[in-house]
C-alpha cells in the first residue's frame, strides 16, 4: 500500500469509519474516469480543487461535485483573499498527493476547506484515495464533518 493511500485509510480509521476503499484498473484521474469506474452519476465525485492564496501562499481546498468547476471570484469573496491554481509541485509538497490523487483527507498540512453543496444531494459520494487508481465512498455528511469543510456557494454558473 503506498504511503498516500495508507494515510487516506488511516484518517478515515480515526474518524471511527471503516474505508470503502476501491482500486479502479482504468485510473480515476478525472472525475469522468473516477464515475465510470465507480459506475456512477459524475456528480457523486468529490473532487478536490485546490488553489493557493497569493499573498500568504497557503493553499485552499474546494471540494465540489464532479461536474462543477470553482468560480475563481466566488472561491475569493469566500476567503477574502486572491487565488491562483495552486501548482503540481505545491499540492504535493503541503498535501502528500500527486495531481489526480488529492483527497480531501490524510494531508500532510491542514488547509482551509471549502465544501459544495451540491454533493448533499447524495447518499454516496466518491472521492480520491491519495492515488490516481485509489476512490473511497462515504456520506456527504460523513466526508463534511470529516473535512471540517464550511458548507458555501462557490461554483461557476
Amino acid at each position: 500500500m503506498s504511503k498516500s493511500l495508507a494515510r487516506v485509510a488511516h484518517a478515515l480509521e480515526r474518524a471511527g469509519l471503516e474505508p470503502m476503499i476501491l482500486e479502479m484498473a482504468e485510473g480515476t484521474r478525472t472525475a469522468e474516469d473516477a464515475a465510470r469506474a465507480a459506475q456512477c452519476q459524475i456528480d457523486q465525485i468529490a473532487k478536490s480543487i485546490i488553489f493557493r492564496e497569493v499573498a500568504s501562499g497557503e493553499l485552499v481546498l474546494f471540494i465540489t461535485a464532479g461536474v462543477n468547476q470553482v468560480d475563481p471570484s466566488r472561491a475569493e469573496a469566500l476567503t477574502g483573499c486572491a487565488l491562483v491554481r495552486a501548482d503540481a509541485d505545491t499540492i504535493r509538497r503541503v498535501t502528500g498527493f500527486a495531481i489526480g490523487g488529492v483527497a480531501p483527507v490524510g494531508h500532510l498540512s491542514p488547509l482551509r476547506i471549502w465544501f459544495d453543496p451540491r454533493l448533499l444531494a447524495f447518499d454516496l459520494v466518491y472521492a480520491a484515495a491519495g492515488t490516481p487508481r485509489h476512490i473511497f465512498g462515504i456520506s456527504p455528511e460523513q466526508l463534511l464533518r470529516l473535512t471540517g469543510a464550511k458548507q458555501a456557494d462557490f461554483v461557476a454558473e
